[in-house]
């Protein structure tokens, strides 16, 4: 037992006073008027046993009514069950979970409302002057500050289901950091959830023992849903008039069977494509939308199906874009004779690519940019300002190919190449070989070819009289195309910045090898530059915050908008420019899952698309036993869970902060004890 004032136990020394009053008061002798002189020593004898055990009884009831009254005054509490008292103010902060799994419902109506009651309960549990701060999912910067009880509750009513969603480390952390600043020393932070298993990771939750962790675990009557996880091509670039396979990844997180489901595709609001799908139970497929790009430019997509009662989660938005054609320029050496014919005939007779013919020496760099893929044809020598303006092309997404010319300056091509980290020719190999291995992994290769290798055994490839052959500084950033017999790489790849970097062992003249003649040459010409298309993400995750990149650089006064296509939603994104691109961020200004548009001086730069973090889709939560568990193996050893029943939360979290008070107790022994003495001065006979 604890006492709130102990201070007050130094009245207890009020019971010398009945003490004092017994041993004066009660000497009185009484006058006893009798009849017979023989019943005197009778009676004598009678009245001191009476009296004796009156008066001792009237000193207890007297002793024990000061006790109790001194007791209550000085507020005995039994503190809860391996819990210390807490005496003094106090700060605590709440956080009320309102993403979008708690729009499911329990007894109580939703998940949220139910939160909120309990977030009230709680605050009724302190006094009014204690400091509270109320947090959710938005970590808006009005919860961030310390309020009274009564702003809690104006801030809690305006709380609503919003697309956010935090994790359990991370929302630990925002609370400890308006905790650890509080005057107070008495803090306490509480989580009301229905603690979803794709958040809570304990594992990764700092362990602040002046801070207490309490969990308030929510359950819904229902956790099933089915949901559109992601979606992806299989090609990593979009063709004009070229059938596309559209991967749908859907889960079944339910205990019913789903069957023959209709799935819809909309590309510009044109369906495509209707199909169905079927899944068992807690388990995800996936399903291959085909479809034609019949139109050139922006398409804006979503992926359907029909779900309930979580609907959140069943549009699935992405939006691509088509080019009718590629272009490339070719930077001719200018020792040529003339341009390449195995370019022009491979370039110039494909309606997909646009083909410009430079010479190195006649060459503006202001153009390089407006290419996707740059091929330098034999240049003998590369400049240190074409360096630059390639390895800045490059960096910004763009594709370069490089042909080296039998009297290349080596030097030149050394500092080009070891500045952008990948290996440079080193001397040249007059050996008579031909290439032996060809990586039919690599996307340039994998659908051309059945098998992962082939040899000269089974299959016709390139033969090379002379080649170049290349220092082995970088093998991290390398990854090979073509491979000769003797180990030497013939074509490699290399990635720089968002763009690639194809380097050749030989150039396109007959003298170094065949390979502009083989069969192999126009495949492997031709997937370098349909992936030289710079291509954008499919979509974008609301809350993330994620950057999106254009390469279009603003002049003057103008500024980007995203646009809502069909809505009124209009915001100015910050940008940045770097490089000759820009970064744009919305700063999770974007709450709406759906199609938008980023738009400058009334033009459409580019489509993007925006979906809800499918974090919430996963309704599976952790039972009390189990939050209980992980938070034992992660050693929070300041954290514990608040079981909730159909009782306020009030009174046990008062008798878990507060402990149990007795002072009412007392107060009533007190009068108990003054009635007792009453009754035995009125009633009991000395």
């Amino acid at each position: 037992m604890n006492f709130v004032y102990p201070s007050f136990l130094f009245a207890l020394s009020a019971v010398a006073i009945p003490i004092i009053i017994h041993l004066f008061n009660f000497r009185k002798f009484k006058t006893v008027y009798f009849s017979n002189v023989r019943f005197l020593k009778e009676v004598r004898e009678e009245t001191q046993a009476k009296s004796k055990l009156k008066n001792l009884l009237v000193l207890l009831a007297r002793i024990l009514a000061i006790v109790a009254l001194v007791l209550a005054f000085a507020q005995p509490v039994l503190p809860a069950k391996n819990k210390p008292l807490t005496i003094g103010d106090k700060t605590i902060s709440i956080f009320v979970d309102n993403s979008f799994s708690m729009d499911a419902i329990n007894k109580n109506g939703t998940l949220l409302g139910d939160a909120k009651k309990r977030a009230l309960e709680i605050v009724a549990a302190y006094k009014s002057t204690d400091r509270i701060q109320l947090l959710t999912n938005d970590f808006e910067g009005k919860h961030q500050r310390l309020v009274n009880k009564e702003e809690f509750v104006q801030l809690l009513d305006e709380v609503k289901i919003t697309a956010a969603t935090r994790s359990l480390s991370e929302i630990v952390s925002r609370q400890m950091d308006a905790l650890q600043h509080a005057p107070t020393s008495i803090k306490t932070a509480y989580i009301i959830s229905d603690f979803q298993k794709s958040i809570v990771n304990p594992s990764e939750v700092k362990n602040d023992t002046s801070i207490r962790l309490v969990m308030v675990p929510l359950v819904a009557a229902e956790k099933s849903n089915v949901y559109i996880d992601t979606c992806w091509f299989e090609s990593p670039v979009r063709q004009y008039n070229a059938t596309e396979h559209l991967h749908v990844r859907i889960k079944n997180v339910s205990d019913k069977v789903i069957e023959n489901n209709p799935i819809k595709l909309f590309v510009n609001n044109i369906q495509k494509t209707p199909a169905s799908y079927t899944l068992d139970k807690q388990s995800e497929t996936e399903v291959v939308l085909s479809f034609v790009s019949k139109e050139a430019g922006l398409q804006q997509c979503r992926v359907e199906i029909n779900d309930y009662p979580v609907t959140f989660d069943d549009k699935f938005y992405f939006s691509f874009e088509v080019s009718k054609n590629i272009p490339v320029l070719s930077i001719n050496g200018a020792g040529l004779e003339s341009e390449s014919t195995f370019l022009n005939r491979l370039f110039g007779n494909d309606s997909l690519f646009v083909l410009k013919n430079a010479a190195e020496n006649k060459l503006d760099y202001s153009t390089l940019s407006q290419n996707k893929l740059i091929v330098l044809n034999e240049l003998k020598t590369i400049s240190s300002g074409l360096a630059q303006e390639l390895t800045k092309f490059m960096k910004a997404g763009g594709s370069l190919m490089v042909f080296p010319a039998k009297q290349s300056d080596l030097v030149s091509y050394k500092d080009f190449l070891s500045a952008v980290q990948a290996n440079y020719p080193d001397h040249l190999d007059t050996l008579n070989t031909r290439v032996d291995k060809i990586s039919v992994e690599n996307p340039i290769y994998k659908d051309v070819f059945d098998k992962k290798t082939f040899t000269a055994t089974n299959l016709d490839l390139p033969k090379v009289s002379e080649h170049f052959v290349f220092s082995k500084l970088t093998q991290s950033n390398e990854e090979y195309l073509l491979k000769l017999e003797n180990g030497d790489n013939f074509l490699s790849q290399y990635t720089v910045g968002k763009g690639k970097l194809y380097l050749s062992a030989v150039g396109l003249q007959t003298s170094f090898s065949n390979f502009a003649k083989h069969a192999i040459f126009v495949p492997t010409m031709f997937k370098i530059g349909m992936y030289s298309q710079h291509t954008t993400p499919l979509f974008y995750t609301i809350g993330t915050d994620q950057t999106i990149e254009c390469n279009n650089v603003l002049t003057g006064e103008n500024v980007f908008h995203i646009k809502g296509i069909n809505t009124t939603f209009d915001i100015i994104p910050e940008h940045k420019q770097l490089e000759g691109k820009t970064e744009i961020s919305t700063h999770n200004q974007i709450t709406d899952a759906g199609n938008y548009n980023l738009v400058a001086d009334k033009d459409i730069i580019t489509a993007l698309s925006f979906n809800f973090n499918r974090k919430e889709s996963d309704l599976r939560c952790l039972s009390t036993e189990e939050l209980k568990k992980q938070l034992e193996a992660a050693n929070l050893s300041n954290a514990s869970v608040l079981e909730t029943s159909a009782q306020s939360l009030t009174q046990s979290l008062a008798e878990a902060e507060q402990g149990t008070k007795l002072w009412k107790l007392f107060v009533i022994l007190t009068l108990v004890f003054l009635a007792i003495e009453v009754a035995l001065l009125r009633f009991m006979k000395a």
